[in-house]
């Protein structure tokens, strides 16, 4: 930037700076509304191709359509369309191999006319084209076999030559474009979060069964046995839980009982019954979730219920594992998973009531 240039842009007081910003995206945002309101047929002649591609959505754009269209090719990727983006430059030397016969073409180019994607064209006559661009009558628009018109747009820059408002509404169109795919692949949650399982998207469609301990890694009795038998013989190796669960002669899960009931039986005196049934002293239904429950909507449950140990069960009651909250706390993502205002309602197994005196709260 030369000096004079320089001197020019620190010369805009604030109120000029907000208005100059207030201007760009009001044009950028109006050039997408006039984007919605001229979609037609054509958008779905799109649709239909790309749907019916039996390959890969191939996205391919030269400079800052390039670099739209590496975006679009992921977004089309993770909700259910596979993609990949090729570069024009290189696809004339050599990364051509990359395309096949039953792939689609995603082109984007404004003016249609770029030189690297006019020399590509002519290597591209097997496969189908999508073209989006500003001009259908330009040499990629003559080429595709759908042209999705961007139509006229002004560049936000203040030169009006900085791909801007153009980028913004090819942006858009992608997004519709994936989305509407989406929406058609029946993509659903399950998908998603197969496609996306770290990071908190993962953390957040997450399902009880990925996190809990399996029940060869937990503390499971029957009910029958005494307090004492069942600490000495249903130890585990590694770090323990917390919690041992307790079961009839069907299996189904009866009850409950902590180390924190152990301590306080010997707190209260109680210590006779160490060598009575479990079944005596042990929570009886204790709050349970299924298997298949968002971990997110588990993590309400512990928080509500003030419990640091949640069984879950599968089946007419059987329990097919254990959430251990010093599992659940190296495993919460940093914005803390699940918005508890809007969870309130979870689906328990078990009624809220009071517990038992003597019993810490939740089980």
């Amino acid at each position: 930037m030369g000096t004079e240039a320089a001197s020019s842009s620190a010369s805009l007081s604030p109120f000029e700076q907000l208005r100059l910003a207030r201007d760009i995206l009001r044009t950028e945002g109006n050039a997408l509304l006039m984007l919605a309101d001229r979609l037609g047929t054509d958008f779905c002649r799109a649709v239909a191709v790309l749907f019916a591609c039996g390959g890969s959505v191939i996205v391919s754009g030269m400079g800052k359509a390039g670099l739209v269209g590496q975006k679009i090719a992921a977004t089309l990727a993770s909700t259910g369309t596979r993609s990949h983006f090729l570069h024009p430059g290189e696809a004339l030397h050599g990364d051509l191999g990359r395309v096949h016969h039953d792939d689609v073409v995603l082109m984007l180019s404004f003016s249609g006319e770029t030189e690297e994607i006019v020399r590509l064209l002519p290597s591209l006559s097997r496969v189908p084209i999508v073209a989006v661009t500003g001009r259908p009558d330009s040499a990629l628009g003559r080429a595709a076999a759908v042209t999705v018109d961007l139509g006229p747009l002004r560049e936000a820059c203040t030169l009006g030559l900085a791909p801007s408002t153009s980028t913004t509404a090819m942006l858009g169109l992608g997004d519709a474009l994936a989305l509407v795919l989406s929406r058609m692949r029946r993509f659903g949650p399950l998908d998603f979060v197969r496609f996306h399982p770290g990071g908190s998207l993962g953390r957040k469609l997450a399902k009880v069964d990925d996190l809990m301990r399996p029940l060869d890694q937990c503390r499971l009795a029957h009910e029958d046995q005494s307090v004492r038998d069942v600490f000495v013989r249903v130890s585990r190796p590694g770090r323990r839980t917390g919690a041992i669960m307790l079961v009839d002669e069907r299996g189904v899960l009866t009850g409950i009982f902590t180390d924190s009931d152990l301590a306080r039986l010997l707190e209260t005196k109680r210590d006779a019954l160490i060598d009575g049934p479990i079944r005596d002293v042990m929570t009886r239904s204790p709050t349970t979730v299924r298997s298949g429950l968002l971990m997110t909507e588990a993590i309400c449950v512990l928080s509500q219920r003030k419990i640091s140990e949640l069984p879950v069960i599968a089946g007419e009651g059987r329990p097919v594992g254990l959430i251990d909250i010093t599992d659940v706390v190296a495993w919460l993502p940093r914005e803390a998973a699940v918005d508890q205002d809007a969870a309130r309602t979870v689906p328990f197994d078990t009624p809220v009531r009071a517990a038992p005196a003597g019993r810490k709260p939740g089980h």
